[in-house]
C-alpha cells in the first residue's frame, strides 16, 4: 500500500492544506523530510537521525523524528519506551503522541516480524503513512528512521524497503565503517535505487577504535556512491546528537532550510 492508495489518499486529502510547503513569499522554511537507513543494525542510524534533528532545531525550524517500528521496548511510568525512539523525541522540538512517532512499539528486542508475531501484531503500512502525514502537517521537517538495514521483514509480504518506497522520501545512508562495509554499502545503494528512491547523502560512522585502511575505504565509497559524503563521525566518548552534528554538513540536502534570522 502506498501514498496513492485510496485509504491513504483520503487521509492526505484531509491534511493537504496543512502539508503544502509554505510559499516562498512568506519567508517560512520549506518542508524538509528524509528517510534514514543503514547498512546493518546498530550502525549509527539513530545517532545520525538525532544529529539531523539537532541541526534542524538549531536552524529554527519545527522538527520531529519518527521511528515507525521499534523493537526492544520496556514499560516505564505506564508507557512503553524504546531508546532509539526516545532519542529522536529528545532531539526534536515538536511534541507528538508516541503512537504517531512510533506506531509499532514492540517489546521483544528481535527482528520486527518476530517481535510483532510474539505480540499478535501485524505491521501494516496504512497506520505508518497516516501517522507520517499527521506529523508532517504539524512540522516543518520530519526525519524518519528505518529499522535495521534497508530490507528488514516487517510482516509477510511487507518489509522496510517497501515502507521506504511508499513514503517516497530522499534517503540518507549510514555506513558503519568496518571490514566488509564497501560491499554492504554498495549493495544497499543498489537496493535503494531499485525501489526508485534516491540516495541524497551518506554518512561514514566509525564503529571500531582503529579500523585499518579507514581512509582508503571511505575513498572507495566516495568514488562509487552517487551521493555526497555528509561527514565522518568518529568514535565518540559520549555519543550525542550535538556531538555527532559537529562532524556532519547537511546544508546540501534537498529542501534543507535556511538559517532562521533569530538563530
Amino acid at each position: 500500500m502506498s501514498l496513492d492508495d485510496p485509504i491513504v489518499a483520503e487521509v492526505l486529502a484531509d491534511l493537504a492544506p496543512a502539508v503544502q510547503p509554505a510559499p516562498a513569499a512568506t519567508g517560512l522554511p520549506s518542508h524538509f523530510a528524509c528517510f534514514v537507513t543503514g547498512t546493518d543494525t546498530e550502525i549509527g542510524k539513530t545517532l545520525t537521525s538525532s544529529a539531523l534533528l539537532h541541526a534542524l532545531v538549531a536552524r529554527g525550524v519545527r522538527a520531529c523524528g519518527m521511528k515507525p517500528v521499534a523493537a526492544g521496548a520496556e514499560m516505564r511510568d505506564g508507557e512503553l519506551h524504546n531508546e532509539d525512539a526516545d532519542s529522536l523525541i529528545a532531539a526534536g522540538n515538536v511534541t507528538m503522541l508516541r503512537s504517531l512517532t512510533t506506531p509499532y512499539m514492540l517489546k521483544e528486542p528481535a527482528a520486527p516480524h518476530i517481535a510483532a508475531a510474539l505480540e499478535g501484531v501485524s505491521i501494516e503500512s496504512v497506520p505508518i503513512l497516516a501517522a507520517y502525514l499527521e506529523i508532517a502537517a504539524a512540522s516543518d521537517a520530519v526525519v524518519v528512521e528505518g529499522v535495521g538495514g534497508f530490507r528488514v521483514p516487517l510482516s509477510p509480504g511487507f518489509d522496510s524497503a517497501d515502507l521506504a518506497q511508499q513514503l517516497d522520501l530522499p534517503v540518507i545512508l549510514v555506513v558503519g565503517m568496518r571490514l566488509g562495509c564497501i560491499s554492504q554499502a554498495l549493495l544497499t545503494v543498489e537496493a535503494i535505487e531499485a525501489r526508485g528512491l534516491r540516495v541524497v547523502g551518506w554518512v561514514a560512522n566509525t564503529l571500531e577504535m582503529e579500523m585499518r585502511f579507514l581512509d582508503e575505504n571511505i575513498d572507495a565509497l566516495i568514488e562509487r556512491i552517487p551521493a555526497p559524503l555528509l561527514g565522518r563521525v568518529p568514535r565518540l566518548a559520549q555519543p550525542s546528537a550535538e556531538a555527532a552534528a559537529a562532524y556532519l554538513d547537511f546544508t546540501g540536502l534537498p529542501n534543507w532550510p535556511a538559517q532562521h534570522p533569530n538563530n
